[in-house]
């Protein structure tokens, strides 16, 4: 396959993070819920992979999906990924804190959500988009509103997960029809990201393969070093406080200053 000819161009370098993969901080939330557990709201994921890093602190990550219901536990050092279709809960056991990295430059926590919302709630469009949303900032206003749309995930989590272990992952294809259906108007503008962003990188890796196949070094004359720019204040996340929002990060390039301060 002939993957084209190296442009040596300004844009000869990918956009964004590498691996089109978004990043953020998260700090998972420790309020109790009805079945005495502390964590985040259960949900999952139609079209995006998301993986854990565990950075400090303990808990447990809960499962549904193809090999039924599942528990993992979650200590420093920890690194566990999921693909679509996923449905998974945090649990917090103690100051659980985690590096997420998201496939699609952060779909996951830009839109690639469907909550485990009890039936009535998900077949009812304007009641799932009341209840999946909240208000930006951390003031009370918006933790109040996290911690209500939390409980009702955990709510239809636990009735699904009963429903899972009694009849087996059959159980979940109610819930994939409906979240399929939450997102159908989304595609579109996902399918620019992907292809803007994980193709594209993708894609450019062909072609400077292409170029070093033919002896040809031109694109390391353009090597450039950028960083994140500034990720924003913290804000209410699908199953914690994000403390670094930084999914769609930009490309600034490095500069002088930046390398002398280098450890």
């Amino acid at each position: 396959m002939n993957d084209g000819p190296v442009n040596h161009g300004p844009v000869n370098h990918a956009r964004g993070f590498p691996g089109a993969v978004g990043v953020s901080r998260l700090r998972v939330y420790d309020w109790p819920t009805v079945d005495g557990l502390r964590g985040g709201s259960p949900h999952l994921h139609t079209a995006s992979t998301e993986g854990y890093v565990v950075l400090d602190g303990t808990g447990q990550l809960q499962t549904l999906g193809g090999a039924g219901y599942s528990e993992f536990a979650l200590e420093p050092g920890t690194v566990l990924w999921f693909t679509p279709g996923t449905v998974h809960r945090l649990v917090d056991t103690g100051s659980l804190e985690i590096l997420v990295v998201m496939q699609n430059a952060g779909l996951p926590e830009a839109g690639d959500a469907v909550f485990t919302f009890p039936p009535d709630v998900l077949v009812d469009t304007p009641r799932y988009a009341a209840a999946a949303r909240i208000p930006s900032g951390v003031g009370p206003d918006a933790a109040d509103a996290a911690r209500r749309r939390r409980d009702l995930a955990v709510d239809g989590f636990l009735a699904l997960r009963d429903d899972v272990l009694a009849r087996g992952p059959a159980a979940l294809r109610p819930l994939y029809a409906v979240a399929a259906r939450l997102v159908r108007d989304k595609v579109p503008g996902w399918r620019h990201t992907w292809r803007d962003r994980a193709l594209a990188q993708a894609a450019l890796t062909g072609r400077h393969l292409t170029a070093l196949d033919a002896g040809d070094p031109g694109h390391l004359a353009q090597a450039q070093v950028f960083r994140a720019g500034d990720a924003g204040h913290d804000r209410y996340g699908l199953c914690g406080r994000l403390s670094l929002s930084a999914w769609d990060l930009d490309d600034v390039p490095g500069t002088a200053e930046d390398k002398r301060n280098d450890p």
